[in-house]
């Protein structure tokens, strides 16, 4: 595919080694595609990988990573919040290489659970921590209360994760008095 070809052209980091992935993930019998700025994977039009570099690392992301065995125990849950999707992290294209059966296995087991049509059971919206400072705002204000429980689970869950992530209570503080007025007209976090 151009995009990818494109892509793996302009990398300047990981070059060498999201070129093996994407043979792998070829060898594989996937679809190529390009979504979110990056090469993704694709299995009867569902996601099943995506290859994505970063400063310390090059991974190979499984969109139901959770619901894989991981015999090896080498998938990697991102952040804490990440409920879906695992990562298989390389640092050099002869890790690529030693772990290629092993690869093509979690693949085609990624495939396999597209296949059977299986869900990884999300957390409910309720389950996530409302920051102390978006109670203290509810307390004070019940029409944002109201507008917060209005919006889509969704928009919810990216607020509470996006406020819950900065460290100090003033910072917590300065983000809900940001996005009120996006979650007064109904938006989510990165909605214009």
């Amino acid at each position: 595919m151009e995009k990818v070809d494109t892509f793996l052209a302009k990398t300047k980091k990981w070059q060498e080694e999201m070129t093996l992935l994407r043979k792998l993930c070829l060898d594989c019998g996937l679809t190529e595609d390009f979504k979110w700025k990056h090469p993704c994977y694709t299995f009867q039009g569902k996601n099943i990988v995506l290859i994505h570099g970063f400063k310390a690392y090059c991974a190979l992301l499984f969109y139901k990573g959770a619901l894989l065995a991981d015999t090896r125990d080498l998938l990697v849950q991102q952040t804490e919040n990440v409920q879906s999707a695992r990562q298989l992290r390389f640092t050099n294209k002869q890790e690529i290489a030693e772990l290629e059966n092993t690869i093509k296995a979690y693949i085609f087991e990624a495939i396999e659970v597209e296949k059977a049509g299986l869900e990884v059971k999300m957390k409910d919206t309720s389950e996530f921590d409302i920051p102390e400072e978006l109670q203290i705002k509810f307390n004070a204000d019940s029409n944002f209360e109201t507008a917060f429980q209005s919006l889509t689970p969704g928009r919810q869950r990216g607020y509470l994760l996006y406020f819950s992530q900065a460290k100090q209570s003033k910072t917590r503080t300065s983000r809900i008095e940001k996005y009120a007025p996006k979650i007064f007209k109904g938006k989510g976090l990165n909605d214009t």
